[in-house]
């Protein structure tokens, strides 16, 4: 049976290393994009079954855009074969502002919001869980 592939998009690399290895740990193929245009290209690249996505990265929304892009219901959009990728989204943005954010399917279309730091069985299961749900 193949490995689940899962694509990391965060600019830090000691959160994306730390998030590689808790994945790999767990048997997963982990994939590392640093910023929302490298993941895109790689989501096409490397067609992963979910996506682990930071939120501030090259801009304070990079995430928050990334995902709007990839769930886009515009049919001639470019990401409308990967829609269907679960998306974790990762954020300290509920430390540094008092606005709440969460699953929205029009405004942030993600399965799930994990506020930093990530506590990694939390992170595994979150993950086993939509691709358990996803196949």
């Amino acid at each position: 049976m193949a490995k689940s592939k899962i694509l990391v998009i965060d600019d830090d690399p000691d959160i994306g290393l730390v998030t590689r290895l808790t994945l790999e740990r767990e048997g997963f193929e982990v994939i590392i994009a640093t910023s929302g245009s490298e993941g895109l290209a790689r989501v096409k690249s490397d067609r992963p079954d979910l996506i682990v996505l930071d939120v501030m990265m090259e801009s304070t929304t990079a995430g928050f855009q990334t995902a709007l892009a990839l769930r886009s219901r515009d049919p001639n959009s470019e990401y409308r074969d990967y829609a269907q990728i679960p998306i974790i989204l990762l954020t300290s943005i509920h430390s540094t502002t008092p606005l709440r954010f969460g699953p929205d399917e029009d405004y942030l279309p993600v399965e799930e919001f994990i506020d930093k730091p990530v506590d990694p069985d939390v992170l595994v299961a979150k993950v086993k869980s939509l691709l358990g749900s996803a196949r």
